[in-house]
């Protein structure tokens, strides 16, 4: 474990961390008064919602409550079991990933593979897959501690298995997540002290190898040029990124209020999805921007707090966890809000918490409850008491 995250801090008193569960829970609101808000128009005028305007509010409503089910289920579960079950649970997201490109388990939407369809609910396997990654790169890393300063036992395997997730991801095609779960493997393997001569060979190989897939596939290829000049065709490959910035610059400082937003009126695709952000910045501006950024920065700035405490009571798989749980968070958040202000290209990421969408939101409670449980344990063990 790096030297930096070796500072003691006192006992806490608490044996929660309020702030950090009063940020989860202001996330899930305003996430829930967005979505009503960005989908209300798309609601009322398709058919298959029965122009029921609250279709999706009742529906996100419903995401919410099973995902405070399964974060409270998950809270009672002891880090040490994620440990103990870590190659499984990736083993299964795997299995997952497969499935989803089968013929008639897969659903395909938009031109992507990405869902399953379960009887009554869809389930999005990629979502889950995050979750296991932190796992199990916590776990790998743990276990490889003792070689880790050798690049073939320490590092070639964990290549190979994301190099696996990896190519199911881009078959799907889902880029987004792979980029997530590339950065949770990579900053987690770093953090866990891994040899510095490989993260120098990365810095190398990884812009060849994004670079090799852009060049490689036509579709890439066009989300990167729209990225790049959006006006050039405003409505073809620039037209989500157009206006997603015409909802920023509508905006201004505090936005033109509450619900009053012209861009969800079916001009912006993916509303109350994908860019939802542009939504809040038109309709609470700037201001409502940075606030959404500073919770995100809170949930980050606490995750690598637990993490450093649980690496003091020598916590190590706690540790990571915890790092990974936040390097994911963080690293969703700004890739959604860089899409959306038109500063990396287009991709179907979510905003974690806030955007609509079954998947997203109850794997994001889960993973709340996780951190929220490494800290518990932080607290409790502070203070010699058992877990």
């Amino acid at each position: 474990m790096v030297s930096l995250v070796r500072t003691r801090t006192p006992p806490p008193q608490s044996q929660y961390d309020v702030l950090l569960i009063w940020v989860f829970i202001t996330l899930l609101a305003v996430g829930l008064v967005m979505v009503y808000s960005s989908s209300i128009a798309t609601a009322e005028g398709n058919s298959f919602t029965g122009h029921q305007a609250t279709y999706y509010l009742v529906r996100h409503s419903m995401y919410i409550v099973v995902g405070l089910l399964a974060g409270a289920i998950a809270f009672q579960a002891p880090v040490q079991l994620w440990q103990t079950h870590a190659a499984l649970l990736f083993l299964i997201g795997i299995g997952l990933l497969v499935a989803v490109l089968i013929p008639h388990f897969g659903r395909e939407v938009n031109g992507s593979r990405r869902w399953l369809s379960l009887f009554v609910i869809t389930l999005q396997p990629s979502e889950l897959m995050k979750l296991f990654v932190v796992m199990y790169a916590a776990d790998y890393t743990v276990r490889k501690a003792h070689v880790k300063n050798s690049i073939i036992p320490a590092f070639l395997p964990m290549l190979a298995v994301m190099l696996v997730t990896g190519g199911l991801l881009l078959l799907e095609p889902d880029m987004g997540a792979f980029v997530v779960i590339l950065s949770i493997a990579i900053c987690t393997l770093w953090l866990g002290d891994l040899n510095i001569k490989i993260f120098a060979a990365l810095l190398v190989a990884l812009p060849m190898a994004f670079a090799a897939l852009i060049l490689s596939s036509p579709y890439r290829m066009e989300r990167i040029v729209g990225f790049m000049n959006p006006w050039a065709e405003p409505f073809g490959k620039g037209y989500q990124l157009s206006h997603a910035l015409i909802a920023f610059g509508r905006g201004e400082w505090f936005g033109v209020g509450l619900g009053g937003s012209v861009e969800k009126l079916f001009y912006l695709p993916e509303a109350h999805t994908d860019f939802l952000m542009a939504v809040i910045a038109e309709e609470l501006g700037l201001v409502g921007v940075m606030c959404i950024l500073a919770l995100f920065g809170l949930v980050v700035v606490r995750a690598f707090h637990i993490g450093r405490d649980a690496a003091f009571l020598d916590r190590n798989f706690s540790a990571l966890v915890a790092y990974g749980l936040g390097v994911w968070i963080g690293v969703q958040a700004v890739i959604n809000i860089g899409v959306n202000m038109g500063v990396l290209p287009t991709k179907g990421l979510t905003l974690p918490f806030l955007s609509f969408g079954g998947s997203g939101v109850v794997v994001n409670c889960i993973a709340a409850a996780v951190l929220l449980r490494v800290d518990y344990e932080n607290r409790r063990l502070a203070r010699g008491m058992p877990v």
